[in-house]
């Protein structure tokens, strides 16, 4: 356990004199205190006497194997964190290590920085576990609101919003990038209301041909067109007394935005081919990628239904503002693939996380779900590992720009602008060169490979405000 210092107690066991010198130097300095064995025996007999809060274990040790002293270390104490590192790293032993209750596996050379950020993890994950055990309902719930996982602070105010606004029949508005979990916010609140044991309906308002919207909407008569050869009740009327979601409503053209006010703003409407009015008890939410206020400044989106929808706006989070839930959003949806597939897969290595932490997804968490299943649909193994995500995290790169803009590559499918394109990443290159020189004009030239006279020619050129340091 930490001493009465704070510092968490570490026993490094490996037989190469300098690797056990250079890591009771480097975790020492990081602010541990630090116990080294040489030999497996030794460190098999340290355990048994001292309580250690992890240990760092070499895997090929000159007596005994690492995978023994970590089955002493569990047995002695299951709470004991063990990284197992060696030069000799493969898949099967990373497996293996990991089945016996490692918590991770780092292959010789490693990174220092990595390194010490991974045993910081571990004795981080050991704290919250410990605090698990004595606690805290109210956090496994915020963990998991409904089918919603996450904790962060953003996705927190989320789950007290939704408290508040379940009970009421306020219209909400739900915005968000695509991928980012709209449709879960909208059963969030309809099962948090008393509208809970009705129905719950889901439009995709960017799915539906606009010739049959109004039809799929409001329902219609026998007869009304050519097809039409029975009545047939619209979404609305289904969602009688319960809630109806109109997923991506940005995509409503003018004249059927029309048509939806009404029904918005009175909860009342006229089937296809009618004559008499339908009046029903709804809940409306609706959800949109799309900045509306944009849209209705640009006369693509009315006003009057914009003010109608957007009663209560809640603002879902990108993943990438929102990265402290990433791992708890990873494992849930490894125990679901898992589960599907029939494999026996529990865990994710924390250098897996570590790569996924690394990646922006542009595609949210829908992104994140995919990339999950692949990986536990592909994986040979029962634990994911860097190299287990078949992912475009390898393949896709996005290049940012000056101003923030990113170009995907994979938007060459549908034709680029390859000038402009160059034209941003040679800005965006000149500018984290005059960064990393402190505005040093001469340096950034040698750092870019090209004459001090070339760099003045392209801030001309790419109309770069002046770097730091003034005029060239």
């Amino acid at each position: 356990m930490p001493d009465s210092n704070g510092r968490s107690h570490i026993l490094v066991v490996d037989d190469e004199l300098s690797m056990q010198e250079f890591l009771e130097v480097m975790l020492t300095r990081a602010g541990y205190r630090v116990s080294i064995a040489g030999t497996g025996k030794t460190a098999k007999s340290m355990i048994q006497e001292t309580r250690f809060d992890l240990l760092l274990c070499d895997i090929r040790l000159g007596d005994i194997s690492g995978i023994e002293v970590l089955q002493e270390a569990k047995q002695k104490d299951p709470a004991t964190v063990v990284i197992m590192i060696s030069a000799y790293s493969t898949t099967e032993a990373a497996v293996e290590a990991m089945n016996k209750g490692a918590y991770d596996y780092v292959p010789k050379p490693f990174n220092n920085d990595e390194l010490k950020r991974t045993i910081a993890n571990a004795l981080d994950l050991k704290t919250i576990e410990h605090e698990k055990e004595i606690l805290d309902d109210e956090l496994k719930k915020n963990l998991h609101f409904g089918k919603i996982v996450g904790n962060s602070p953003g996705m927190i105010r989320i789950y007290e919003m939704i408290r508040q606004v379940a009970k009421t029949r306020t219209n909400i508005l739900v915005t968000g990038e695509s991928g980012t979990g709209k449709e879960f916010i909208a059963k969030a609140i309809h099962e948090q209301s008393n509208r809970r044991n009705n129905p719950f309906v889901v439009v995709n308002c960017g799915g539906i041909p606009e010739s049959l919207m109004e039809s799929e909407l409001f329902g219609h008569k026998k007869g009304a067109f050519t097809g039409a050869t029975q009545d047939k009740k619209g979404l609305f009327e289904i969602a009688h007394n319960g809630t109806i979601f109109l997923d991506e409503i940005g995509e409503l053209t003018l004249p059927l935005q029309v048509k939806i006010l009404r029904a918005v703003q009175e909860r009342v409407f006229r089937c296809v081919g009618g004559t008499n009015d339908i009046s029903v008890d709804i809940r409306i939410i609706s959800a949109t990628n799309k900045n509306l206020e944009e849209e209705v400044i640009a006369g693509k989106f009315r006003e009057d239904l914009f003010y109608r929808l957007n009663v209560i706006q809640i603002k879902v989070p990108p993943l990438r503002e929102r990265k402290s839930d990433l791992k708890a959003l990873a494992q849930y949806f490894l125990e679901k693939y898992a589960k599907e597939t029939g494999k026996e897969m529990t865990k994710i290595s924390s250098y897996a996380i570590d790569l996924l932490n690394k990646y922006d997804f542009p595609g949210n968490i829908r992104e994140l779900e995919n990339l999950i299943e692949r990986s536990v649909t592909l994986s040979a193994t029962n634990i994911i590992l860097p190299e287990s995500l078949s992912i475009s995290i390898h393949k896709r790169r996005w290049i940012e720009g000056v101003k923030g803009r990113r170009f995907d590559l994979d938007d060459v499918s549908h034709g680029v602008n390859l000038d402009e394109i160059m034209e941003t990443i040679e800005a965006a290159y000149v500018k984290k060169a005059l960064e990393y020189t402190n505005g040093n004009k001469n340096r950034a030239a040698e750092l870019l490979g090209m004459s001090f006279r070339s760099l003045r020619y392209r801030f001309e050129k790419l109309g770069i405000e002046k770097p730091l340091g003034g005029e060239f």
